[in-house]
């Protein structure tokens, strides 16, 4: 039960930063790609369905983190507390723009609100790239590593919002803001690329990641190894047309080498509490992952006609 249920948690963390890679990453780029105020309704339009699904993927981590493994919620809390602040501040921010943009109809209300959003998501991105950090090496710590880690997590958000925003962003009359997200994804690979070989290298200097054994080690090199060569592959020619599956893979890796390579603090779950949780667990979990899977193929198309956020 023990390891079903990390299982479970390193999914939904994951499957977090997949989709919310795409909205937070797409709020990233909206002044880049977005020129005009029909352009920024259009983003607009493109973030809104993704970023309610993926924050219910986020309550459910936090549930879960909650019911099945205190020790490392409390372990997290105590060593990133700081952290978690400016991200739900950023989470607020950001919401608070796109749920407010279409309530009045004024430019300066509009840019005020796109202002927020673009603000939000790159608290957002930073906040979640220093979190990563802050859980591989046991908190925070005065070192390379810290920084460098937290300026490749947050490359990998604004890749992944390429990606999006490339396929979401097409439209009948009007596709230079796809065309520019699309060209970005070799761009932005590029500059993750570099990003995440020197969070490698200033790994093993002091005030790095300590993985316990030799195999958390192995499990970080690897996944290392496997974000690279996605990134090699996303900043060549044939970049723009992989970003949809490459970004999703690359954002995917922080998430992976916390759960295999990060010393957390882990205490047996008592049988009572895990029966407790998994029974209200078995019914949701297939419902969520059938309404993603619903959503995804709906929000394929491009974001053209107006919604209740814009």
């Amino acid at each position: 039960m023990d390891i079903l249920s990390s299982a479970l948690l390193a999914l939904l963390v994951v499957g977090y930063l997949v989709l919310a890679g795409s909205d937070v990453g797409l709020g990233m780029l909206m002044p880049h790609v977005a020129r005009g105020p029909d352009q920024r309704r259009r983003v607009v339009s493109a973030i809104a369905p993704y970023f309610l699904a993926s924050e219910v993927w986020l309550v459910s981590t936090v549930g879960v983190l909650a019911g099945l493994f205190p020790a490392l919620e409390h372990h997290a809390v105590a060593a990133l507390w700081p952290v978690l602040v400016a991200l739900l501040v950023g989470w607020l921010v950001r919401d608070a723009g796109l749920w407010l943009r279409a309530r009045v109809d004024g430019d300066r209300w509009h840019l005020a609100c796109d202002g927020a959003i673009v603000a939000g998501s790159w608290t957002l991105a930073a906040a979640w790239g220093l979190v990563v950090a802050g859980l591989l090496t046991d908190g925070l710590t005065m070192s390379p590593f810290t920084p460098l880690c937290t300026i490749a997590v947050t490359s990998l958000f604004a890749l992944r919002g390429a990606a999006f925003g490339a396929e979401r962003l097409v439209g009948p009359a009007d596709s230079e803001s796809a065309d520019v997200a699309a060209r970005d994804t070799r761009t932005l690979a590029r500059i993750a690329l570099g990003a995440v070989a020197l969070t490698a290298a200033s790994a093993p200097l002091p005030g790095g990641p300590a993985p316990d054994d030799g195999t958390a080690l192995a499990a970080a090199v690897a996944l290392t190894a496997v974000l690279l060569a996605v990134l090699v592959a996303t900043s060549g020619l044939a970049g723009p047309m992989l970003s949809r599956h490459t970004s999703a893979l690359a954002i995917a890796v922080p998430g992976l080498v916390v759960a295999l390579a990060a010393r957390l603090p882990a205490e047996p779950i008592p049988s009572t509490v895990a029966v407790f949780v998994w029974a209200f667990l078995v019914p949701v979990v297939p419902v969520m992952f059938v309404g993603q899977v619903w959503l995804y193929r709906m929000t394929r198309r491009p974001a053209v006609t107006p919604t209740f956020f814009a």
